[in-house]
């Protein structure tokens, strides 16, 4: 028996290789610009850091996408300079793109600025290759915190439609021990029966 087929109950279930949903770029920023009205911003991993005495505020840069105007996100306010890391100083004064796009994972700071994210076009599935077997079990991971509707990831991921997908859920041949309807950020499994 192959390695990636156990049998169970029923007999033999293919178990694939993780599916892992991987960020390709940073999200949408989604808030009203001030100058057109657009709903949404795009961060490139600039910072501004001003220190005024002892005390450090902190921005991440947001450009417009409709008329280019830039805003800032609030990362620390007030902040007195030495409780501040000097390797997180650093990574600020380089502009380094991961504590950018950690920082928009981080909800406090998504709290503080009244700002949520838009993840479209902003990922990818890598799958590792085509799906074959009957049934399959399939296990999904996420990189990064990206929420995702389970309906979508399963049709990218299999090489079915959503229409397809969403019949197999109402006739129970797709099963998973998470919910299935809205959207999921974490790590998950699921079951395929055609």
């Amino acid at each position: 028996m192959p390695e990636n087929q156990w049998n169970g109950p029923s007999g033999a279930i293919t178990v694939l290789p993780d599916h892992v949903v991987v960020p390709t770029c940073l999200p949408s920023v989604l808030r009203r610009c001030h100058a057109c009205a657009s709903e949404r911003f795009r961060a490139n991993g600039k910072f501004r850091v001003n220190a005024n005495h002892k005390l450090l505020d902190v921005w991440l840069l947001v450009r417009c996408t409709g008329c280019g105007d830039t805003a800032k996100l609030t990362i620390l306010e007030r902040v007195n300079v030495r409780s501040v890391q000097p390797e997180l100083l650093d990574r600020l004064h380089e502009n380094d793109l991961g504590l950018a796009a950690e920082l928009l994972a981080d909800p406090t700071v998504l709290r503080r600025n009244r700002v949520s994210l838009d993840w479209d076009g902003a990922w990818r599935l890598d799958t590792g290759g085509p799906v074959f077997g009957d049934p399959l079990e399939v296990a999904v991971r996420f990189a990064a915190r990206i929420p995702v509707r389970p309906v979508r990831l399963i049709a990218e991921g299999c090489g079915l439609s959503r229409g397809e997908v969403e019949r197999l859920l109402e006739e129970g041949k797709v099963v998973s021990a998470v919910r299935l309807s809205g959207k999921v950020s974490g790590d998950f499994t699921f079951t395929l029966k055609r």
